[in-house]
């Protein structure tokens, strides 16, 4: 049995429009608390309204949108290919963090800003300013009013990278009118897998094509090759175990990991990469007696030193490079995990909990080269931990095979831009 329908289109995407428009008003004093708590950058909420100061280049404007950090940096390999064919290239995205990567990673040229929020005015506002030629959607994004609105202006749109889950397409279902509505905006749907693209089959989307996923072709993450010889002089010798992109669950986890190490060996450094760095002061408060240091509040490694709190943005690419092996959290709590293609382009080797639906192709390829890498409790990571410290060449092996699992999965780029020409 379908949606009821209201003047022909679906009840849900009738009653959306209109709650946005209601809450139009609102808009500017949410916007304003947000940006007290962080959540916003204060400057630039004319953004989110549809409003900028910046002007439109003269020619054809690919527009690319991704959620927060994941969904835009793995579309960079798209912007440059983009700009190389002569193509003008803004990118949207909708946090703090994701703006303060791409101003820092983002090729000359390029251009940044914040999506409007999904209320009619702030979307007309920003569609009738950029007047995009072309839309990429990356992932799953989808906002309602922002996307049926571009396409009824002309604009053709692309969902690249594309990416549902088993429960997100099951609660879709529930709209089905909806959903094909929603999705036969797409003129393309480029998924990572066939089992995403029979998902977004079932619910409407027109013309599906497997890729695979645009993180597979990324360059290795950047680092200050200062920063990077400064903490491998602190670190000394020592061994060390990594975690990294860890969320609350994980990090009481690693720690009692840590103390199991330690009884091995003494002058352990644990390094700990919160995915998001404002838990810092949380983990050095979980840390108890065990001697931490806050990398955000610009304190050093010392020989003291038990655990490394990393609780900075945008140096991944910097602790890959210090271990050659790390633990990545979103896995132990059902989170689906965070991008394992990122430490294997880097050698270090990957150990992963039990949820990682969110990359399953390429933990699976990764973990299958390593032969090893899955995890469930502290005594399976000291116990893996332990093994990998005990072999430095059996590590580092570890981290070719990473290596060369992860490289199996590339190639979605060049397939992407292959399928994009059908759009111009």
């Amino acid at each position: 049995m379908g949606e009821r329908l209201i003047n022909g289109r679906p009840l849900a995407l009738t009653g959306w429009r209109v709650l946005t428009r209601l809450a139009t008003p609102l808009a500017p004093l949410l916007l304003r608390q947000r940006a007290a708590r962080g959540k916003e950058a204060p400057a630039r909420l004319g953004e989110r309204l549809g409003r900028t100061q910046t002007p439109r280049p003269d020619g054809r404007l690919v527009w690319i949108h991704g959620a927060s950090v994941g969904e835009s940096l793995s579309a960079l390999p798209l912007v440059e290919r983009l700009q190389a064919d002569g193509a003008h290239v803004l990118i949207t995205s909708g946090t703090v963090t994701s703006a303060v990567l791409l101003r820092k990673r983002l090729p000359p040229g390029a251009l940044h800003q914040f999506v409007p929020l999904d209320t009619p005015g702030a979307v007309a506002r920003f569609l009738d300013h950029w007047r995009p030629d072309i839309g990429l959607l990356v992932e799953s994004d989808l906002w309602p009013n922002l996307i049926l609105a571009a396409a009824r202006r002309g604009v053709r749109l692309a969902l690249v990278n594309a990416r549902i889950s088993a429960r997100s397409a099951e609660r879709w279902r529930l709209a089905r009118d909806s959903s094909a509505v929603l999705l036969g905006a797409f003129d393309l749907v480029l998924a990572q897998d066939e089992e995403i693209a029979d998902r977004f089959r079932a619910l409407g989307a027109k013309d599906v094509r497997v890729v695979g996923s645009l993180k597979a072709d990324a360059p290795p993450l950047p680092v200050d090759e200062a920063a990077l010889a400064a903490l491998r002089a602190e670190i000394g010798a020592r061994p060390v175990l990594l975690a990294a992109q860890t969320h609350p669950g994980e990090d009481e986890t690693l720690l009692p990991a840590h103390d199991q190490l330690r009884q091995r060996y003494p002058d352990l450094l644990t390094i700990l990469v919160p995915r998001h760095p404002e838990r810092g002061p949380d983990i050095v408060m979980l840390c108890g007696t065990r001697t931490a240091a806050r990398r955000g509040a610009g304190e050093r490694i010392t020989p003291e030193t038990q655990v490394y709190i990393a609780d900075t943005l945008g140096e991944l690419g910097l602790f890959y490079r210090l271990a050659p092996f790390c633990f990545l959290g979103g896995t132990l709590v059902p989170l689906g995990g965070h991008n394992p293609l990122e430490p294997a382009a880097l050698s270090c080797a990957v150990l992963a909990g039990p949820h990682t639906a969110s990359a399953v192709k390429a933990y699976d390829a990764i973990l299958a080269a390593q032969g090893f890498g899955r995890v469930f409790n502290s005594a399976d990571i000291a116990r893996e931990a332990a093994r990998l410290i005990a072999d430095p060449d059996g590590a580092r092996a570890a981290g070719a095979a990473a290596v060369q699992g992860a490289a199996r999965l590339a190639g979605a780029v060049a397939r992407t831009l292959q399928a994009l020409k059908s759009l111009t």
